[in-house]
């Protein structure tokens, strides 16, 4: 069994996989209700004593989070967890950058996409929306931009007189009323943001790529975008999958 695991900022999610890299079961987890209790409950439920836990691997950006994981896991289930950056990866890609300033996340969604032989282009829409380039095994690096969620709470919080709104895809520009025009300002400034980060990176290293989408929001800016996109929301536990498959 392997125990695969991505502390996002958001939410927590965990994964158990059997020997033939089957999902067996998946829990999530508020980032911001995380405690000691809530750990011991939560992972109790997915590690049953019949299941011979052989690998841990976690990706994190959460460190206090992950401190308290790595602790529930070793005191009250005897296991020991790895931290993906403490991995050696070479073999797998190629880290243009300093991995010490790389969310995991981004190592395991730009691992996730690795064929050594295409370029790719990777947004995710998480607490920040990021975007990530790797170039045949060569994970060059990328960039950080707002989230759409945290710009949108911001937003809110700051202007009395903006309702909270749920963002969703909209065919118009123009908003008849405040809740249309906001939806109107973050999904199209959004889609033009993405489009104009995703042309300069092609121009920029004249190359030609697939453009992966994952994340929370990523369904909604599909259609928007001129370019052949994929989704795929669980990047980020594919690309540990991946590491598992591949140093087992």
């Amino acid at each position: 069994m392997y125990l695969l695991g991505d502390i996002g900022n958001t939410d927590v999610k965990i994964c158990l996989y059997n020997k033939n890299y089957q999902l067996i079961k998946k829990i999530r987890i508020d980032t911001n209700k995380i405690s000691n209790n809530l750990l011991n409950k939560k992972l109790s439920k997915i590690i049953l004593k019949k299941y011979k836990i052989k690998k841990i691997i976690f990706c994190s950006v959460v460190p206090a989070v992950y401190k308290k994981i790595k602790k529930t896991l070793k005191d009250k289930f005897n296991l020991r967890i790895i931290e993906l950056k403490e991995l050696k990866l070479s073999k797998i890609i190629n880290i243009k950058v300093n991995k010490k300033q790389i969310g995991s996340d981004r190592l395991s969604n730009a691992i996730s996409v690795n064929d050594n032989k295409n370029n790719y282009i990777i947004v995710d829409f998480g607490t920040a929306t990021t975007f990530d380039v790797v170039i045949k095994n060569n994970y060059l690096g990328g960039i950080i931009s707002p989230g759409v969620n945290l710009s949108l709470k911001t937003l809110v919080s700051k202007a009395s007189m903006i309702p909270h709104i749920k963002l969703k895809s909209v065919n118009k520009i123009l908003g008849k009323n405040t809740l249309e025009a906001v939806r109107s300002g973050f999904y199209w400034g959004y889609s033009g943001l993405i489009e104009n980060i995703i042309r300069k990176i092609t121009k920029k290293t004249n190359k030609k790529f697939k453009i992966i989408l994952t994340g929370g929001l990523s369904h909604l800016f599909k259609k928007t975008i001129p370019f052949k996109i994929s989704i795929n929301k669980n990047l980020t536990i594919d690309g540990l999958l991946k590491v598992v498959q591949l140093i087992n």
